[in-house]
């Protein structure tokens, strides 16, 4: 079975269209980031999706959802933030939307804060701990051999530091099917490179795992 494929940070059509077959699609609405979108402008670029849609949030309040919610329409919000397992259940209840949270790791301990979030979240990104300011999108590895062997109870993406090169040693590592990847295909920071993004999601559906 071909891994499932998250192409993130797209703000263009013509990265969009260059993610066909992707099976996520996820556009960040975060003012900090270099690929953040507004959510009128995600919704423009959601009807030349072909997969599922995610917008990826920091640390959002009650109305900035609301309006990704009323206005995108994802099929999911990210939390990527600081978010407590509290808050992503008030978001499940609060709004009509799956959640994926992300969860930071470094180190092995790391892996145990997936416990408090297994019950609540719909699916799980691990992700790097970020050094500087941006939770995410820093282009920066984890060590992947951490999630060997492990088992979760809901799906989980790997992120973090993936690109063309690395991507099958980092799935055959970590045991993970489910890939996200954002920075690793920009010709400069928050500008997505159509013909990458269409070469990785080759590379990636012709790796059987």
């Amino acid at each position: 079975m071909a891994p499932a494929v998250k192409i993130c940070g797209l703000k263009t059509l013509e990265a969009v269209q260059a993610a066909k077959g992707a099976d996520y699609y996820g556009f960040v609405v975060f003012p900090r980031s270099p690929r953040n979108i507004s959510p009128e402008n995600a919704a423009k670029l959601k009807v030349h999706t072909s997969g599922k849609t995610v917008a990826v949030t920091v640390n959002a309040g009650d109305d900035l959802l609301q309006e990704i919610v009323s206005k995108f329409r994802p099929d999911y919000v990210q939390l990527h933030g600081d978010e407590t397992p509290e808050r992503v259940a008030e978001v499940k209840k609060k709004f009509p939307v799956s959640v994926i949270k992300a969860l930071p790791v470094r180190i092995a301990k790391d892996i145990n804060l997936t416990a408090r979030f297994e019950d609540i979240a719909d699916m799980l990104m691990f992700d790097a701990k970020p050094s500087g300011d941006l939770p995410g999108g820093n282009g920066i590895p984890f060590d992947w051999t951490l999630l060997a062997g492990k088992k979760f109870k809901k799906p989980y993406f790997l992120s973090g530091g993936i690109n063309i090169a690395n991507v099958e040693k980092a799935l055959r590592e970590s045991g993970a099917w489910m890939i996200d990847i954002s920075s690793g295909l920009e010709s400069s920071s928050g500008n997505k490179d159509p013909q990458m993004i269409a070469d990785f999601i080759k590379k990636v559906k012709a790796i059987s795992i």
